[in-house]
Formats: structure tokens, sequence, C-alpha cells
């Protein structure tokens, strides 16, 4: 695959709520998908939880996925200190393994959508530019 996105999402659920990939994969099942969408979740206490594997095509923002990867940080608006951290790590892990992807959060490639409810390019590039230091 093409990767051109690693995409940031939240699962909209109520913040510091613990949920698991295993959890949003029932979901999806639930709605009549193929499962979970997303390639990768991280729980509210940080862990990293592995969804669809990289090389299957994605289910997460129309249009782009078969040339998009997909997080999902549990929460709404309101996200742990250990989530920052791992999201920061596994950015750092995505774009070594994709590296001309861009980071961006779902909202920037679908203007209906408030997902992930902060400005993941400001937030990648602060990340960026201390790395830089």
């Amino acid at each position: 695959m093409d990767i051109q996105f690693i995409v940031v999402h939240c699962s909209d659920t109520p913040n510091g709520r613990y949920h698991t990939a295993e959890d949003i994969h029932r979901w999806h099942l639930d709605r009549g998908w193929d499962g979970i969408g997303y390639h990768s979740v991280i729980r509210t206490d940080g862990l990293v939880d592995q969804g669809r594997p990289h090389y299957w095509i994605g289910s997460h923002t129309a249009k782009y996925n078969g040339i998009a990867i997909g997080v999902c940080l549990i929460g709404r608006d309101e996200f742990s200190d250990e989530q920052w951290r791992s999201l920061e790590g596994l950015m750092l892990s995505l774009t070594n393994e994709f590296p001309n992807a861009k980071v961006v959060g779902h909202r920037d490639l679908n203007s209906h959508k408030t997902c992930p409810n902060f400005d993941v390019k400001a937030w990648w590039a602060g990340v960026q530019a201390r790395g830089i230091d």
C-alpha cells in the first residue's frame, strides 16, 4: 500500500472510560461491518492495541482508507498523559515505517468531522520541533 496519511481519531466515548480494540471490534461487527476499522487503538492507560494489520485496508476515513493508517484514541476530548506519550511514540514509529505519510486528524480529511477534537497537525509540529532541539 502507498500510505499517504496517518489519521488520528477518537472513539467518541465518554472521557476516562476504559475500552480496548476488542470492544471497538465488537461494536463495529454489531454495525454489520467487517470488524475494527482502525489499525491501532490507544487505551486510556496508554497501552496500544493492534487493530487491523497494516497490510489490510482500514475502514476509518471515507475516500482515504486505501492510502491511510488509522489510529484511535479512546475518549472524546480529554486524553491521559499516558495516551499522549503513546500517541507520540506510535506516530514516531509509523512515520519511520511510512516516511512519506502526513500525520493528520480525521477532521483534516472530512470537514464535517471534529474528531479527534484537537489540532493534530499543530500537535505533531510541536512533537517534531521538540525532537530537533
